[in-house]
């Protein structure tokens, strides 16, 4: 199978090894899953739970198995006809500590390392040094602590200085020295020690520096703002096959399928990295044993913006589905109920209504805070490239920096992709967007220089050195994907709390909802362009589980429900909060995100009297608001906690988890749990049958009410998934027991096995909406899919609120009475089976009843393989 019937995404490390997935192999393949999704299995920094931190591209991962392990796992995925995909990390790799050999030749040979060219360093500032930002303190007081110790390192050969977990190799041309003085000549408990040792280190190839210093002074680009990851040069040939030599291997030798390529907006020009992936895994197939794929499947990690397509000539499959995740969730909201919790959150915070001011808040705040250093780089190739031409010798530094903030802090996609001489139109568009929005903002006097530095990163054909404005236009996408990241999804979506549900990675949170019209537009455009494309609507990074944002969705429709409810619990709370500097502590709308947070993350078998549960749910929520008070650097943050804040909104978290207030709470959980597991469902259903590859992830089989990493990370319990599997209930038989999750897994098992039973339908099928008529229509979805002689008729409800208050999560009779649906033309007519409840459905005519479909479950799955009379 060339192209995955359905992935699932399996998160390795040293506490689940490639040992443990041969364990659940069974289960995988019981569920209809046709290829394990793996995390990085490259060699990461001892105990990585995620494996994004690489020291070394060349082998697999010991920690997780080795490569036996590795092979082993293989043996036991080709024993039952399934596969495997990878995910790749070609833009940075750990840096730092001891264990990357690349990086710490670097360091002792400087420009003349082989690896010099790997990383992408600016070696113009700095006198040809590299800072080395990883002191946890000044420099002058980390050497006098003596923090940092020269020793010799019999096993390397060599010198080095030694602070904690990090070695910074010493200069052979400075060994004999060291030889003749000894090392007692450097101990840095005296003056003398530490004036020779500070002497040694201003001799080397980098500059020790404190790490709160990187923002503002690093001369080499990092992987958002981290320093401990390090970004790698794709575009040169050396790096590209050194960094990617093994997994080239591993395909040819058939041990893998293919990959998914994390955050390739990070490369220099990830379509040309894409096609030079894709070429190289096409002439390895002739190698590949028969049994296998001859075509690599290649997915690209890739945030899209608003009216942003992924580029068709990059030679990939498609994203790896954030971009379903947010369709998706705007098909579950209700429009009617956008405007009016905007403006709620806006009166009890203070923060602004509409997400785009708080965007483009955060933006500014971002680059400054963290990208400072990098920003002075494309300031100066900008200035270098004015300065050397006549018609714009007397634009000056200042002035482009002014403007260059106005066009990233307006821009609303992660970068553009022009090339010099190669401008395109998807590139106009959004630039354009952001100049326009720039010259509304910036000086009026500077609005010639920001039409210049637009041309400029256009690509237009216009005068001016080559290699100057490649070299500024690169800068400026390496610069506005990271920042777009950072101020988006890691600071402004812990700043905005209207509805958290339209709040996560790769959503764009200025569209609220969208109509059936639009979403089914969607979908025909993906079998278009990208029928392969994943689907996903949860991840290893996303914000809250998917079972969480479909409770929280219900809110859409019912915002009086929720804003008489969470304008009470803040009054009632009013004695909980701290008085700190004068102000209640938390922040109204600190605590406004707090509730929220708490119902929509609420577990459907947590009971509010259970004070070990709820104590569990508790000390999972204040790990969660920790790093969400700190992401959103309002009034704390990583690099300066304010630790009396954070006490104080704890003390609160504890509060409203007393007896009291925790009845009240799960009250209103219950009101709305049954509405948000009817969203839950035809989110899966959704993900299941439209034109892709569903992708789940590890554990969301049952309800996934997860919080944002490390929560959604947490073990997986197979034990109980393969007990559930295998009592083989139709979902429709487990409806009146829906809370335990069992239903969510049966309905995914049972549409996987029709796309295992089928695939040419569900991978290459026409999609074509159905018309609905009656009373409440309008609440419900319904499309077809069809190929040769099989079809299939999707049929949901977008809409729950009459679940409000009902343990039931399907339909009373009156709610769907005279709902029909009308079929196409085309659409095979005839005998279908409800897969959810094994039963036959008789099409006759063109119409069929909704009645029969979504009356003990809120959606249906209707399936023939045979042409009907």
């Amino acid at each position: 199978m060339t192209i995955p019937r359905a992935t699932m995404r399996l998160q390795f490390h040293q506490d689940f090894t490639f040992s443990d997935a041969i364990a659940i192999l069974p289960y995988l393949d019981a569920l209809n899953i046709s290829h394990v999704y793996a995390s990085p299995i490259l060699k990461a920094r001892a105990g990585s739970a995620h494996g994004y931190d690489v020291v070394d591209p060349t082998q697999i991962n010991p920690e997780l198995g080795g490569e036996q392990g590795f092979c082993d796992l293989v043996h036991a995925l080709r024993a039952r006809s399934l596969g495997i995909i990878v995910d790749i990390v070609p833009n940075h790799m750990a840096v730092g500590g001891d264990d990357n050999a690349w990086w710490l030749d670097l360091l002792q040979n400087g420009r003349e390392s082989r690896y010099a060219k790997y990383f992408d360093i600016d070696w113009n500032v700095m006198d040809g040094k590299i800072l080395a930002p990883f002191l946890g303190g000044p420099y002058s007081e980390t050497i006098r602590r003596g923090d940092v110790a020269l020793t010799l390192d019999a096993a390397r050969g060599g010198f080095e200085v030694e602070y904690y977990q990090h070695r910074f190799p010493i200069r052979q041309d400075d060994f004999d020295d060291i030889e003749r003085r000894s090392l007692a000549a450097f101990d840095p408990t005296s003056e003398k020690g530490v004036h020779h040792l500070h002497e040694l280190l201003e001799k080397q190839h980098y500059r020790l520096a404190w790490w709160k210093t990187a923002n503002d002074a690093i001369n080499w680009r990092r992987f958002f703002d981290i320093n401990e990851l390090a970004a790698l040069r794709q575009d040169d040939d050396d790096v590209f096959a050194a960094t990617h030599g093994k997994i080239f291997e591993l395909y040819a030798r058939g041990l893998i399928d293919g990959v998914r390529i994390d955050h390739v907006d990070g490369l220099s020009d990830p379509g040309a990295y894409c096609r030079k992936l894709r070429a190289g895994f096409e002439a390895l197939a002739p190698r590949r044993p028969q049994h296998c794929p001859a075509r690599a499947y290649i997915v690209v990690e890739k945030i899209l913006g608003a009216d942003e397509g992924l580029p068709r000539d990059w030679a990939c499959d498609g994203t790896t589905g954030y971009d379903f995740m947010d369709e998706v969730s705007r098909f579950l909201h209700a429009s009617s109920g956008g405007r009016s919790l905007a403006d709620f959150w806006q009166a009890i915070s203070g923060r602004p209504a509409d997400f785009s001011h708080e965007e483009d808040v955060a933006r500014r705040d971002i680059l400054m805070r963290s990208f400072s250093a990098q920003f002075d780089g494309l300031i100066g190739a900008l200035s270098q490239g004015a300065a050397g031409e006549l018609g714009s010798r007397d634009v000056t530094g200042p002035a482009i920096r002014r403007v260059m903030i106005e066009i990233l802090a307006h821009l609303r996609v992660y970068r553009t992709y022009a090339r010099v001489g190669a401008a395109s139109p998807a590139d106009d568009h959004h630039l354009s967007h952001a100049v326009t929005a720039s010259l509304r903002s910036c000086l009026p006097a500077d609005k010639e220089v920001l039409l210049w530095v637009a041309a400029w990163l256009g690509g237009a054909e216009m005068p001016g050195d080559p290699q100057r404005r490649a070299d500024a236009i690169r800068k400026f996408q390496q610069l506005s994907a990271p920042l777009a990241a950072k101020a988006v999804e890691d600071t402004a979506f812990y700043r905005h709390g209207a509805l958290l549900s339209r709040l996560d990675v790769g959503f764009d949170a200025m569209r609220f909802a969208s109509d059936k019209d639009a979403f089914h537009r969607q979908m025909k455009d993906r079998l278009a362009f990208f029928p392969h494309g994943m689907l996903a609507t949860a991840t290893h990074d996303h914000k809250r589980g998917e079972d969480s944002r479909a409770r929280l969705a219900v809110l859409s429709e019912v915002p009086e429900i929720w804003q008489h409810t969470l304008r009470t619990w803040l009054r009632d709370a009013a004695p909980l909060f701290t008085q700190l500097e004068g102000r209640a502590t938390p922040s109204a709308g600190d605590a406004a995100i707090l509730f929220q947070a708490v119902v929509g993350a609420w577990p459907l078998d947590l009971v509010w009297s259970d004070r070990r549960g709820c104590a569990d749910y508790c000390a999972r929520l204040a790990i969660w608001q920790r790093k969400a008070l700190r992401e959103a650097k309002l009034r704390t943050d990583w690099s300066v906690p304010n630790e009396a804040y954070e006490t104080a909104a704890r003390d609160f978290l504890l509060a409203i988890f007393q007896d009291a207030w925790r009845e009240k709470i799960a009250a209103f959980v219950d009101r709305i749990s049954a509405a948000g597991a009817a969203k839950g469902l035809v989110q899966t259903l959704l993900k299941l049958t439209c034109p892709g590859v569903p992708d789940l992830y590890q554990g969301t089989e049952f309800w996934d009410f997860s919080l944002v990493d490390p929560d959604n990370r947490r073990p997986v319990d197979y034990a109980a998934r393969v007990a559930a599997l295998a009592q083989a209930n139709a979902p429709a038989d487990l409806a009146q027991t829906w809370r335990d999750g069992r239903i969510k897994q049966s309905l995914i098992a049972r549409s996987l096995a029709a796309r295992r039973r089928l695939p040419d339908l569900f991978e290459k099928g026409d999609y074509a909406e159905i018309d609905i008529g009656g009373p409440n229509g309008q609440g419900v979805f319904a499309f077809a899919r069809q190929f040769n002689d099989a079809a299939a008729l999707i049929v949901g409800a977008r809409f729950s609120r009459s679940l409000l208050d009902r343990d039931r999560i399907g339909f009373a009779a009156a709610e769907l009475a005279g709902l029909e649906l009308g079929l196409p033309r085309s659409f095979l007519t005839g005998r279908l089976e409800n897969v959810f409840t094994g039963l036959p459905v008789a099409i006759s005519g063109r119409t069929v009843s909704g009645e029969q479909l979504l009356d003990r479950l809120p959606v249906a799955l209707l399936v023939s393989d045979s042409r009907g009379d």
